[in-house]
């Protein structure tokens, strides 16, 4: 069994991963204060709620209880009491449960090591990474993870925090810790904060594995490179040198997975299906300026009758935009309209590994926030699977965990050291 915490969990890409391969698993606690990704994780991981089984808080307490909380309604600042307002009784109480349902304790500014169970195997922390990007630095922000920016990047020293408040407490450390961002941590500007937090593991008895990792060598057909770092304490009889001979010979970076489906499977074109239809004509702007010069400087990757390229580049959370992850020639019914289409929300998802079971459940749970509007946009669905982390990728990590873990407590660790290469292909 595998306790695990989820910091910035996000739609749960890693749960999702655990459960692919089998894992058994226990959540002890998810943290997210964004509340489109709370509603989303509950609802994709536990199915239709039940809101008769739940409190029945008026729209006063319902505030009062979320801003208490801590949550945003944008995933970038605290929502306020007036936000709240805005939002309907019933989306009120099903972010409440939510917050109930993926036991999740909102914003990790007041999560202490005293909420956590004593036990935890794994506590994953895929941080924001607005502070770390390209962009930003080419906007002049390089303020990446120093602890004095008060950004958003920044929020990973309050996993440094609860780890030390883990051992002044005298609990005991969780066995793994997984980490991923963009690979710009990994740059000359952000090199020296990512280094002095790796030392700060590494005081702490854990062995650090960074791997910078393209989606595109796990089986999903989509350009996608960021940089994970799995993270082992060595306790439990865990021989240093033997771990790090072990991921020598398992390094990820050297695995290449076939591609055993191509973007036909991922992408909806078959447009005599209603909902495939709707979906490619919303992602059908009109073709403005800007969207010529999308047309011109980005590819087509479906050309009305064929695919004609092999992977997308990567999936942001914004698909209007240039640079762009592939466009598909399409034909709209409105005049003025540009002569492609955009990835709809659905291929966002399934591009990142989701299920479309998955996709569906939250589409048929899309509730409305006020009268006419739901609390899921277009826009809002791309920018949850932009966020989200390729669950290929996770899996093969968690595959490594999975035979750490079971190799803890005796000596097997050293066969796998020998015979690695074969049983990780």
């Amino acid at each position: 069994m595998l306790k695990i915490v989820e910091a910035f969990s996000g739609i749960g890409s890693q749960l999702q991963a655990l459960k692919n391969i089998g894992s058994e698993i226990e959540v002890a606690a998810t943290i997210e204060w964004d509340v489109n990704a709370v509603y989303a994780y509950d609802i994709i991981h536990n199915g239709i709620q039940d809101l008769s089984k739940f409190p029945e808080y008026n729209k006063p307490e319902a505030i009062a209880r979320l801003i208490e909380y801590g949550v945003s309604t944008d995933g970038k600042k605290l929502a306020t009491e007036s936000t709240l307002r805005t939002l309907s009784a019933e989306t009120l109480r099903g972010i409440l449960y939510s917050i109930k349902r993926t036991k999740n304790l909102v914003n990790i500014t007041k999560v202490h090591a005293d909420n956590l169970p004593s036990k935890i195997d794994l506590l994953t922390y895929s941080f924001p990474c607005q502070d770390l990007s390209i962009c930003c630095s080419w906007h002049g922000n390089i303020t990446g993870l120093d602890r004095e920016a008060s950004n958003h990047s920044g929020m990973l020293w309050e996993i440094e925090r609860i780890l030390k408040e883990f051992v002044s407490s005298g609990k005991k450390l969780p066995k793994f810790l997984l980490m991923e961002n963009v690979s710009n941590i990994l740059s000359r500007t952000h090199n020296g904060n990512f280094s002095e937090w790796k030392n700060i593991l590494e005081k702490m008895g854990y062995i650090n594995q960074v791997y910078t990792l393209n989606a595109l060598n796990f089986g999903i057909p989509q350009q996608r490179i960021r940089t994970f770092m799995l993270s082992v304490h060595c306790q439990d009889g865990i021989k240093t040198e033997k771990l790090k001979i072990f991921f020598d010979n398992n390094n990820l970076e050297q695995k290449t997975i076939s591609i055993n489906s191509s973007l036909s499977e991922y992408l909806r074109t078959d447009y005599k299906i209603l909902k495939y239809r709707e979906e490619a004509e919303e992602s059908n702007p009109f073709f403005t300026p800007s969207r010529k010069k999308i047309y011109e400087d980005n590819d087509l990757i479906f050309d009305g009758e064929k695919i004609i390229k092999t992977f997308i580049k990567t999936i942001t959370t914004k698909q209007d935009r240039n640079p762009n992850s592939g466009l598909i020639a399409y034909k709209g019914l409105i005049k003025g309209k540009a002569p492609y289409r955009n990835l709809t929300p659905r291929e966002c998802f399934l591009l990142m590994g989701f299920a479309e079971k998955a996709f569906d459940c939250l589409m048929d749970n899309n509730i409305e926030i006020k009268k006419g509007i739901k609390i899921y946009t277009r826009e809002k669905i791309i920018k949850l699977a932009g966020n989200s982390i390729a669950v290929n990728v996770l899996e093969e990590i968690f595959r490594q965990v999975e035979i750490i873990k079971h190799d803890i407590l005796m000596s097997r660790l050293n066969e796998h050291c020998s015979v690695g290469r074969r049983v990780f292909g």
